[in-house]
């Protein structure tokens, strides 16, 4: 181990079922309640409308059994940049974090502004304040950070069980209530069509189902070892893909698509029309509170990219030191201050979009990874390996491929904006480069 490894690494404190809370609550979020309702917009047949979620559900499934090979070999937090660095090198791999580490900022800034949209659900007044609530939405778990991860970590375990049981639930009160009258032909909304709706559609779903390796930005601070950790990620995601198939069948069974076109919050849209109006605050309020608690867990990772950079010389020094209470406290200034940029500039549709990009970049590279990594280091302990290599490998790496192209043909504009914040890298980069003499850089 470095003098930066024992400087700068933090301790394995968070126990094995840490594990299934960040996955679980990590997929299950803003996705489920708000996207089918931008699904619903242009596909409308319910029998494809719940086969776009199970297809999409299976590569996810494929794609976290093959990048779980990663995640096994790989015992320090970090994430994405921890998991494929010595696959692509220095300055490939101080990119990677960097994209990473934007993803989950842009991340941080979505959630926050879509907390704003529901809480004016609630009270409209608030719509005219949706930018400084968001501010002070993000600020408010930032400071959460600067007390200790032991009680980050508690929260996360409450909040993934109270969401997991928040689906099931819903998805009960769903197949239990009677169906929703059909709307007359006359009254149902023309589905959107051409690429750009389509767009929308695969945005959507890869949004709602991203978060299934999470668990790997705490990879260094978990019991059991890398092997128990890339098996969690594989269960914690299969158990949600059979939440989410239940829960939008039950939507496509009891109510009509063409009502929930568009819906802000979907779920609530559709549990208003089949039990009650009451029943449909009650699915804003627990929104809100799936939320909150996910800004509880984009600030608990989000500084753990910038760690693992720092730790190898690729970040400002400062962003490495854990503090006493086993969080990188200057990683979450550096991650809240560029949220509350990102905060500014745009809204739901831009986010999105932004997001989705930084996910489909990241997501090619890891699965390029496990190939590459079989090439160069054939002998390399791999606790779990990837289903099916490597076919299933080169499949999910050609899926991926595809997706990203279709996203950067049709949304242009946005994938420029992405570009340009993935260049910034470079001056970035070399910043890092002339003030790394007191680094200790790693092979």
């Amino acid at each position: 181990m470095s003098t930066s490894d024992t400087q700068h690494n933090p301790r394995r404190v968070l126990r094995s079922g840490f594990t299934y809370a960040v996955i679980i609550g990590g997929i299950i979020g803003l996705g489920i309640l708000r996207t089918p309702g931008e699904v619903a917009a242009v596909v409308t047949d319910p029998l494809m409308f719940v086969s776009l979620w199970v297809l999409g559900g299976l590569f996810i499934l494929l794609s976290a059994g093959v990048v779980a090979e990663l995640v096994g070999m790989t015992p320090r937090s970090g994430g994405t940049y921890a998991l494929v660095r010595r696959a692509y090198g220095q300055f490939p791999g101080f990119v990677i974090g960097w994209v990473d580490w934007l993803t989950f900022v842009a991340d941080i800034a979505f959630k926050a502004v879509v907390v704003t949209e529901f809480a004016a659900l609630l009270v409209p007044a608030m719509g005219q304040w949706k930018t400084p609530l968001a501010i002070m939405v993000s600020s408010l778990f930032a400071v959460l950070q600067l007390r200790s991860i032991a009680l980050s970590a508690k929260i996360q375990q409450i909040a993934a069980a109270a969401l997991a049981l928040i689906v099931v639930g819903f998805t009960l009160v769903l197949v239990f209530a009677e169906s929703a009258v059909s709307i007359g032909t006359d009254l149902v909304p023309h589905a959107a069509n051409g690429l750009g709706a389509w767009s929308i559609v695969v945005a959507s779903i890869i949004y709602t189902y991203d978060g299934w390796y999470y668990a790997a930005y705490f990879s260094g601070e978990i019991k059991g070892g890398g092997g128990a950790v890339a098996r969690a990620c594989i269960k914690g995601t299969a158990v949600v893909i059979v939440l989410y198939v239940f829960l939008v069948a039950a939507l496509a069974w009891k109510v009509p698509l063409a009502s929930l076109a568009g819906n802000e919050l979907a779920l609530a849209g559709a549990l208003e029309m089949v039990v009650s109006p009451f029943v449909s605050t009650l699915v804003v309020v627990a929104a809100i509170v799936m939320l909150l608690a996910y800004q509880n867990l984009l600030y608990m990772a989000t500084p753990r990219i910038l760690q693992a950079l720092a730790v190898d010389g690729l970040a400002v020094r400062r962003a490495g030191v854990i503090s006493k209470g086993g969080n990188p406290i200057f990683a979450v200034v550096l991650s809240w201050g560029f949220s509350v940029g990102l905060i500014m500039i745009g809204g739901f549709e831009f986010l999105l979009h932004l997001s989705v990009f930084f996910y489909l970049f990241l997501y090619v590279l890891l699965i390029s990874g496990v190939i590459i990594l079989r090439s160069r280091q054939p002998d390399a302990d791999r606790p779990y390996r990837a289903w099916g290599y490597p076919w299933s490998t080169y499949i999910c790496l050609f899926g991926w491929i595809l997706i990203a192209l279709f996203q950067v043909g049709v949304e242009i504009e946005t994938a420029a904006y992405a570009a340009i914040f993935m260049a910034i890298s470079w001056p970035v980069y070399r910043y890092v480069l002339r003030s790394r003499s007191n680094y200790k850089i790693k092979p």
